[in-house]
């Protein structure tokens, strides 16, 4: 019998791993299989903290008593990319800072299986490439209707919308001054750009 995963020391960074790998280990730090490769996740500061408290209550009152729930670390996402559902493939787990999800089949005890409506990163210097760029390609792929990024830093929400048509990405556009930010996936919802980015507290 193989001892049990407990440090990230034991695992191989060039070996591809799957969800049943996933759910064996018994680690203390958090982590993410992006296309099977091991992630760790990056800690947070404040302002991603407060970015992200800020959004949980406009989404989850705006969902009070509806279809929709929302979740926010670490709920894991199981996602399809390139292999046929199961546990034994699915080599990709995120755990998104916010995701709304609409239909409550795809939710077991302990994760999302298949692709949320809408997630939501929260971009840090440390994991703007994840971001920007892997997890863009696989929300794409896998199917997650809308996404949004939120840098911090520079007080900007991108917002991306799949198009049925063609299955890929549509720039809604980058919002960075007062206003309305909209939603696609909520279209009721009211979320404004100064109460994301609220003047900075002493």
């Amino acid at each position: 019998m193989e001892a049990p995963i407990t440090s990230l020391e034991q695992l191989d960074p060039d070996r591809i791993y799957s969800y049943a790998d996933y759910v064996s280990w018994q680690l203390t730090e958090w982590v993410e299989l992006i296309r099977g490769r091991v992630r760790q996740m990056a800690g947070t500061s404040i302002k991603h903290n407060r970015i992200a408290r800020l959004l949980e209550r406009h989404i989850d009152n705006h969902l009070l008593d509806g279809p929709c729930e929302m979740f926010h670390p670490a709920t894991d996402v199981r996602l399809e990319t390139a292999n046929p559902n199961g546990n034994g493939v699915i080599t990709t787990v995120v755990q998104p800072d916010i995701f709304v999800n609409c239909d409550r089949s795809r939710m077991s005890d302990k994760s999302c299986v298949g692709p949320p409506e809408w997630i939501i990163e929260i971009v840090s210097p440390s994991n703007a490439h994840r971001d920007v760029r892997e997890k863009f390609s696989i929300y794409e792929e896998a199917g997650v209707g809308e996404y949004w990024m939120v840098y911090p830093n520079e007080e900007l929400v991108s917002i991306y919308v799949r198009d049925l048509t063609t299955s890929r990405y549509q720039s809604v556009g980058d919002f960075a001054g007062p206003g309305r930010i909209p939603c696609a996936t909520l279209p009721e919802l009211t979320i404004t750009w100064e109460s994301v980015f609220p003047p900075s507290r002493a």
